[in-house]
């Protein structure tokens, strides 16, 4: 199919489901016809639109899921083509005697044009559901190349970023969560670091049996307003930006009209391109089967400070500071390595502080390094633009740190190459050049990965520890806000900012009954993100 022409009408649609199959499809051709009645050329449902899910057994499963070639999906194929729209649906689908949760698009002649299986389940639907075996496809359609995802896939990179890598310019989120932070950071990162659009479509309404909703309600620690679908049904621009949002609460559909191509243009404001610079033989690790992590659980606590320059060290360690990062290139970028650690090695002096910079090297590298009392205690050459070759992991007494050097910060498999090899902190000296590097880019990688992150700029910085209340079907000793996984974010703005981190914590990486965000990423279905030239990608 050749170049996209012009902009496209796109909309996201939000809506309530049952247990009622009828009620249920109706509602989606009604929402469908609105979205259609607004020009939109594209329009994306909700995750489970033939029934909430929530099942007594496998077999009830079984029963409510549609199928193929069944009525459901001939309705929704039919609207389709009545208004020579392209509609992705997301469903429980029964097929080969499986039961997945099944994103598909339908052509504006209502034929099938693609389907893929949800990879990632979330807690309990992996009671009676199988998840997917294989990548979901990337479709050339006129409004662009089109990725498919759903809900809980988001909320960890690879799903979106192998779709990316893949080539697709608009990512297509079907999601049933009442996370508030689904709106706020998991939807939006995606389409930040991987510079495309893209729609997701959220529920409203009870997503569980209103008459068991009490009764779960109790068993989770969370007041049962809160398990509603979260809405917030969103357009968002290869920038980060929320083009067209949906309220909290309500049926609503959200239009924006969008140009597909501007997420060819990976490109940074210095000139970068953050797909070619992607380093894919470093990331083996991700694609490999994961293990379980081996490496015993760190302190409690750890006294984390940002400090603005080199002077400022021995007063953030005065004021009981254990790590200190400073920005990147804190000394110039004319310093060398020996004299940067002796200075840092005197402002520790007498402690067991550890502090954090980076610093060129004479034949022009450019590589993080950690300095305690007695010197040098290690040192991470950037991998992405520079020669590195390998993440280093370094023990202290408080845990095991990862130093993530300057622009290494931008990609996600950095952070997840932390986190494999079982990380507590990252520190992170960096230069951002765009807000939703830190707006979005570093709480999405302590959150996905259970990762704290110390990260320092030269205009301030942020300190995101890993909160203890984070796995759902657990007690929690605070109350439940809405946010399932997210770090407890301290913004650094003045000279010196001091936070607890928890290097502890990091060890939890259950945000639901067998949903592990690290072990249960679907390395067997992104190949794309350690392959030198990804199947289908156009760059």
């Amino acid at each position: 199919m050749g170049p996209v022409k012009g902009p496209v009408r796109v909309a996201a649609v939000q809506f309530a489901t049952g247990r009622d199959a009828g009620a249920n499809l109706d509602a989606c051709l009604r929402m469908i016809d609105e979205a259609a009645g607004a020009g939109a050329r594209l329009i994306v449902l909700p995750e489970f639109c033939n029934r909430i899910s929530w099942y007594d057994d496998r077999a009830a499963a079984e029963r409510a899921a549609c199928t193929p070639d069944g009525p459901f999906l001939a309705a929704v194929a039919a609207r389709a083509a009545a208004h020579r729209a392209h509609i992705k649906i997301n469903v429980t689908l029964a097929a080969g005697g499986r039961v997945t949760v099944a994103s598909l698009l339908y052509g504006p002649d209502g034929a099938l044009l693609g389907r893929a299986d949800k990879l990632v389940l979330m807690g309990a639907e992996g009671d009676h559901l199988d998840a997917g075996t294989a990548a979901g496809p990337v479709i050339d359609t006129p409004h662009g190349r089109v990725g498919m995802y759903a809900c809980m896939e988001g909320v960890t990179s690879e799903v979106p970023r192998d779709l990316a890598v893949r080539g697709a310019q608009l990512l297509l989120n079907s999601l049933n969560s009442f996370a508030l932070d689904e709106a706020s950071l998991h939807i939006p990162v995606r389409a930040a670091e991987n510079r495309v659009w893209v729609v997701a479509a959220n529920k409203v309404g009870p997503l569980l049996p209103e008459e068991a909703l009490p009764a779960i309600a109790a068993r989770l620690g969370v007041p049962a307003g809160l398990l509603d679908g979260a809405g917030e049904s969103q357009i968002v621009a290869p920038d980060g930006t929320v083009v067209a949002k949906a309220p909290r609460t309500g049926e609503a559909v959200v239009v924006a009209d969008i140009d597909p191509a501007l997420a060819d243009d990976k490109v940074r404001p210095d000139g970068t391109d953050l797909f070619a610079a992607r380093r894919p033989a470093l990331y083996a690790p991700i694609t490999a089967p994961p293990v379980p992590r081996s490496a015993p659980a760190g302190a409690a606590k750890l006294n984390a400070a940002v400090v603005r320059s080199p002077g400022l060290v021995a007063e953030a360690v005065r004021a009981g500071a254990e790590l200190v990062v400073l920005p990147e290139l804190a000394f110039g970028a004319a310093a060398r390595p020996a004299g940067a650690i002796a200075a840092l090695a005197e402002a520790v002096r007498g402690t067991a502080a550890h502090a954090v910079t980076t610093v060129r090297d004479g034949d022009g590298g450019h590589a993080a390094y950690l300095v305690g009392a007695d010197g040098l205690a290690g040192r991470q050459p950037r991998l992405h633009g520079g020669a590195g070759e390998k993440l280093e992991i370094f023990t202290l007494p408080w845990g095991r740190l990862a130093l993530i050097a300057g622009d290494d910060a931008l990609f996600p498999e950095t952070f997840r190459l932390a986190a494999i090899a079982d990380a507590d902190v990252a520190a992170v000296p960096f230069t951002p050049l765009e807000p939703w590097e830190t707006a979005l880019g570093l709480p999405e990688r302590s959150a996905e990965n259970r990762l704290n992150v110390v990260a320092s700029g030269p205009d301030g910085g942020l300190i995101l520890a890993l909160p203890a209340d984070f796995t759902l079907w657990t007690s929690w000793d605070g109350p439940f806000e809405g946010r399932i996984s997210h770090p407890l974010v301290n913004q650094a703005g003045g000279p010196v900012t001091i936070a607890g981190v928890h290097p502890a914590q990091a060890v939890n990486r259950l945000v639901s009954k067998n949903t592990d965000l690290v072990g249960g990423r679907p390395a067997h279905a992104v190949a794309a993100l350690a392959a030198d030239a990804p199947s289908g990608a156009p760059r």
